[in-house]
């Protein structure tokens, strides 16, 4: 689908006012239900409560993908990630039943990007935290971005504790939390920022991916209020079936189905901090009143591997899955002059949807030769719709993932959803508004709505160029 940006109001025509900031929050693995807006009652964010109270949310939004890379290569370009060429994150690989497909390593460089995009339209472009696109010539300065701090291969730190040993970030004093170093760094921007053109900062904090640790007087207080709610005496874990990917078979899957993790509750409430320090600052700047603020996470929680920190409940799975755990994440929107506090859109919106979505609201048209899949949510921010208004939503994953879910696609329409998976061809279906935790499958009660959508997704695959898994033709790993 493509998508033409229009030009939000004659406030914001070229040359009768200074075009809005934007300030892109972009966490990784943070699950949908990881925050107490989203309906976390362990895990605490103030912060991100109150910006959601001033804000419109998302119930119904997903990231491109399962995992990182192919979820942030579509935010930066607008595209789907199977029309990027990256569907699995970057440095991934595994075979099983099915031989693996190839993808990128790095974002093409002809690819038209958001900072691109934002930057020709005259926009300072910053970037700060995780890029896992590609490094030197694939890196953000390659890609739009006039300054580039911490972001280059790497996917997550090995520690969150200096020093990190990350490209392109400067060390700090030993033990200082990553977490904190990069909003010093986003603080000292917009301190710094002479104001002469409008700025976009991609803040995409390493927090909360693994290893999962955190300042030790906060994991402390969770500990103490799992005590106190007695979740110290519950066994979180369930204990799945078997990995399916040559490698693991000796792992099993580990569903976590509540949150009492003490440091990965840590990890949100010193994210929820730091999300809260950046926007002091633009209000001590004076510039709240003139700034996009988005929120969102690249894709699931992780709840079935690693430690299974966190819960995707009442979602199914979570990371690296194409259920609902693994895809829907929080969305938070703010656009003065725009958006209605506390106000829900219900709309589908899905990762893609950004580029378009930013770029209308601050009246830049796409460029007429850039293909774009999202489609813009400015029509969703002041007020509730039908789910099913913007046509359906995909997701191509024909991988098998570390956290234990095998090849698969899906689709979404409006209250349906059907996922494919390639080992066997065989579908599975769902009614979002009374399952959201997958739970029924109907394809067999629904075969017309089964078909359609088989046959919706079947042709998205192929007119996007989508990869599809072949059957290994070894029967067994080697020895």
């Amino acid at each position: 689908m493509t998508s033409t940006a229009q030009m939000p109001s004659e406030t914001r025509e070229a040359g009768s006012t200074r075009r809005p900031n934007i300030l892109l929050l972009h966490i990784d693995d943070l699950g949908w239900s990881d925050l107490g807006c989203y309906g976390s009652t362990f895990y605490e964010t103030p912060r991100l409560d109150a910006l959601a109270r001033a804000s419109c949310s998302f119930t119904e939004a997903y990231a491109a993908s399962p995992v990182c890379s192919p979820s942030r290569a579509a935010l930066m370009t607008g595209k789907v990630p199977a029309r990027v060429g990256i569907t699995q994150w970057i440095g991934g690989s595994g075979v099983a039943a099915l031989s693996d497909v190839p993808y990128h390593h790095d974002l093409p460089r002809n690819e038209y990007t958001l900072p691109r995009a934002l930057r020709d339209g005259g926009y300072t472009t910053w970037h700060v935290g995780k890029w896992h696109l590609g490094a030197g010539t694939s890196g953000p300065l390659a890609h739009g971005f006039d300054v580039n701090i911490g972001g280059g291969h790497r996917g997550s730190p090995n520690t969150y504790f200096a020093p990190w040993g990350i490209e392109d970030l400067p060390e700090s004093d030993p033990g200082t939390y990553l977490t904190d170093a990069l909003t010093d760094h986003v603080l000292a921007l917009i301190r710094e920022h002479d104001g002469e053109r409008p700025f976009f900062l991609h803040l995409a904090q390493y927090a909360v991916h693994a290893p999962i640790q955190a300042p030790e007087e906060l994991v402390a207080k969770y500990r103490r209020k799992a005590q106190a709610l007695g979740l110290d005496r519950v066994d979180p874990f369930e204990v799945g079936e078997r990995k399916p990917m040559w490698g693991q078979e000796h792992q099993r899957v580990i569903r976590r189905t509540v949150q009492s993790d003490p440091a990965y509750a840590a990890m949100v409430e010193n994210l929820d901090t730091n999300v809260g320090r950046v926007l002091d600052e633009l209000r001590e700047q004076g510039l709240a009143e003139d700034t996009i603020v988005v929120f969102t996470s690249d894709n699931g929680g992780l709840s079935t591997a690693e430690g299974s920190p966190t819960s995707c409940a009442p979602l199914a799975e979570g990371k690296g899955w194409t259920e609902e755990g693994g895809v829907r994440v929080p969305l938070i929107l703010r656009a003065p002059g725009v958006t209605t506090p506390g106000t829900t859109a219900r709309v589908v919106a899905n990762g893609p949807d950004l580029y378009p979505t930013l770029l209308d609201l601050v009246g830049l048209p796409l460029v007429p030769v850039q293909h774009v899949d999202g489609v813009s949510l400015r029509p969703w921010l002041a007020q509730t719709d039908p789910l099913d208004d913007r046509g359906p939503v995909f997701w191509h994953y024909p991988h098998y993932s570390n956290q234990g879910g095998r090849p698969s696609a899906a689709v979404r329409q409006g209250r349906y959803k059907l996922i494919r998976f390639f080992e066997d061809e065989s579908a599975e279906l769902y009614d979002l508004e009374t399952d959201i935790g997958e739970r029924r499958d109907l394809a067999s009660e629904l075969p017309t709505v089964r078909d359609e959508l088989l046959s919706a997704l079947a042709a998205h695959l192929d007119e996007v160029g989508a990869l599809i898994p072949r059957t290994n033709p070894w029967p067994r790993p080697f020895d």
